[in-house]
């Protein structure tokens, strides 16, 4: 079993958050950059396909799942699956590997399992909201919009 490197060493350095402080010393709020971070973190699970995967991931066996398996499961063009995975390696949630002729990939951090449980039930829980939110379209309709 090969393991596949990360595509970015650099990704896997964690910098500690800048926080202003009030001259009391209290801490007030997220500095611009970090939350810039936090945005960017939080577009990775933006895309339906993503999320999707994620979640075939959560429940695959140990070994992970294949490409392949993925592309089956979710039905769409291996190029797009291959990308989102890319986006998910890159960003350290999910973790290829080798084996043969075949890569796997499987979570590789399993705080995801935590996001995801505790964003889906705030999700349920303001899913009107949600889906009713005029300021954050949907990635199709968004799309689609763009080629007009």
């Amino acid at each position: 079993m090969e393991h596949i490197p990360a595509l970015d060493e650099a990704s896997s350095v964690v910098t500690p958050l800048e926080v202003s402080k009030e001259s009391s010393g209290t801490e007030t709020r997220l500095a611009a950059n970090d939350a810039e971070l936090y945005a960017r973190f939080f577009q990775v699970l933006s895309d339906p396909t993503r999320v999707r995967l994620l979640h075939l991931l959560l429940d695959a066996p140990e070994a992970g799942r294949t490409v392949s398996e993925l592309v089956a499961a979710i039905g769409a063009p291996q190029g797009r699956i291959s990308t989102h995975l890319g986006c998910l390696r890159w960003c350290g949630l999910v973790q290829p590997y080798r084996e043969g002729k075949y890569v796997y990939y499987r979570i590789a951090d399993l705080r995801v399992r935590e996001l995801l449980v505790v964003g889906g039930a705030i999700m349920r829980d303001h899913a009107a909201g949600v889906a009713s939110c005029g300021v954050i379209r949907s990635a199709g309709r968004a799309n689609e919009e763009q080629r007009l």
